[in-house]
């Protein structure tokens, strides 16, 4: 590649060649390619170099631990150089973005177009390589012991981001050390009285209950909000100082346990041994953490106690070493563009880099921009029905008279429970009326927000207009629809948003619940808008 560019670059500097560059008419032909060799000489001096120099001390497969050990020295060793990398295609990048290709010959038009496509995606991938690379060994505790508060979220009583953080646990990392410190449940915290605080604004939409309950912080989809309570709330019990807040489902464990193969559950008793499954995989661990659990186990007690242990083994199984790595990687890596698996940070430089990525699951900020959508539900049955619900999410384009575009949501809702759910399900799942809703009978509220500055125009319920709630989150308009389902019925929900200024690629994020995303979130539909 040096040798081509060399000669590339003699003659694209080539008094002659230059020269040309001022001819009226082709000149700027001349002048791009020139832009053109120049970019290529800096890439190649500026990234390549500089990522070859260290390519042999950057061992993907050290990324895990080993006997419960992250070994991160040669990635900060090798951060500055990824850094300077990046730094060198973000700005070539930036200097042929302002390149306009009118006028050009196709012979130049076209590698401009190759040249900026190309370094767009490797800036965006080297971005993240950098910023990775000077924030993981911290993460990990190499200047100093790092406590991170995990909310397995609870997709069978669903929340905004998931579900309810039933069982917590809190990791400790110490020098790339890393070992389990503490686990509790979200019913041994209890309420907090006087509530911690949280984001006033959030609080008018989604009420106290914010602050009040670690179960219920995640009613928002605001992850770093949903964070920062949980943080507080477990500070506040414990005295234990809180680094950052992880939050994942059952259905991450399932991608794990696809990783690694089955995991065995220690013995808690004859009687939940041959009720519950004591050898978990990948394709009955949902089930048995979000249904078996409430048949076999009589007590929250006991189910509390299975999570613990559940949650212990896989554990100990991560902190092994013993998964292949490109397995463990890409299990991580469907659950983050699945949006079940996020991180928070209460160190800035850290939440700096995490909330430009979708891991960080805020509703604002540099990830949503656009025409961003987002889908949340939240249950409203006080109870687990929620393992029975299907749902699907559309987005619609509507052709419109003005310079604005025009959306629809759809959603769907089908609750699957058996018609004598009220005396065949056991309580812990029904709810059994304690909260006003019909054992059987699953009511949850759905949340729907806009882009920024848009408007919401309506909400219909299976082809009637519904009265909603209306707010506004982040410049977002926010629609809320309480809706309920008895067993074996569907209904579809659709929201209108107008005025939508963002002529971008629409894009929609949706709470993870039992079902794979893919079947939830549909293709969107475009409007055919004749001339």
């Amino acid at each position: 590649m040096q040798a081509h560019i060399e000669k590339a670059r003699n003659a694209a500097t080539d008094p002659v060649w230059k020269a040309a560059g001022s001819v009226p008419g082709v000149g700027k032909n001349f002048s791009v390619v020139s832009e053109l060799v120049l970019a290529a000489d800096d890439v190649v001096a500026g990234a390549a170099q500089p990522l070859l120099s260290v390519y042999n001390s950057l061992d993907w497969k050290a990324l895990k631990p080993v006997h419960g050990k992250f070994d991160l020295e040669a990635l900060a060793t090798a951060s500055p150089s990824i850094v300077a990398a990046a730094n060198t295609v973000d700005l070539t990048y930036l200097r042929l973005s302002t390149i306009e290709g009118a006028g050009l010959f196709p012979e130049v038009a076209q590698p401009l177009t190759a040249a900026k496509s190309s370094l767009n995606d490797l800036r965006r991938s080297l971005n993240i390589a950098a910023d990775t690379s000077a924030i993981l060994p911290k993460m990990v505790g190499t200047d100093g012991t790092r406590n991170y508060l995990v909310l397995i979220q609870n997709n069978a009583e669903v929340r905004a981001t998931g579900g309810l953080p039933g069982a917590l646990a809190v990791l400790r990392l110490e020098n790339g050390t890393v070992s389990l410190d503490a686990q509790s449940s979200g019913a041994a915290l209890g309420k907090f009285s006087p509530a911690v605080d949280v984001d006033p604004a959030q609080t008018a939409i989604y009420s106290k209950r914010l602050g009040s309950y670690i179960s219920d912080v995640n009613l928002t989809p605001d992850f770093p909000t949903a964070a920062k309570a949980a943080k507080a709330m477990w500070e506040i019990r414990h005295g234990t100082p809180i680094d950052g807040v992880i939050a994942l489902d059952p259905v991450v464990l399932s991608h794990i346990l696809k990783a690694s193969g089955p995991v065995a559950i220690p013995s808690l008793g004859p009687e939940l041994d041959r009720r519950l499954p004591q050898v978990l995989t990948d394709g009955n661990v949902v089930k048995a953490l979000l249904s078996d659990v409430y048949s076999g186990a009589e007590t929250n007690e006991m189910q509390d106690a299975y999570f613990a242990a559940v949650s212990k083994e896989i554990f100990s199984l991560l902190a092994s070493g013993k998964i292949p790595t490109d397995q463990l990687l890409g299990a991580l890596t469907t659950s983050v563009d699945e949006h079940r698996l996020l991180v928070w940070s209460n160190h800035k430089e850290e939440q700096d880099v995490l909330e430009r990525t979708s891991v960080g699951g805020a509703v604002s900020g540099p990830t949503v921009g656009g025409a961003a959508f987002g889908v949340y539900f939240n249950d409203g049955t006080g109870a687990k029905m929620d393992y029975y619900v299907r749902k699907t999410v559309r987005l619609e384009s509507v052709c419109t008279d003005s310079d604005y575009a025009e959306y629809k949501v759809k959603i769907t809702m089908t609750n699957t429970a058996p018609q004598n759910a009220a005396g065949t399900l056991p309580v812990a799942v029904t709810g059994d009326g304690r909260f006003g809703t019909p054992p059987g009978t699953v009511q949850t509220n759905v949340t729907v927000y806009g882009p920024a500055l848009s408007h919401l125009d309506a909400a219909v319920e299976d082809n009637a207009k519904v009265s909603f709630g209306s707010h506004l989150h982040y410049d977002r308009p926010v629609g809320i629809v309480a809706t309920r389902l008895d067993p074996g019925h569907t209904t579809e929900i659709e929201m209108s948003f107008v005025k939508v200024v963002q002529h971008a690629e629409p894009a929609v994020v949706v709470t993870p619940t039992v079902q794979n995303v893919k079947e939830v979130l549909l293709p969107t539909v475009r409007a055919s808008c004749g001339g």
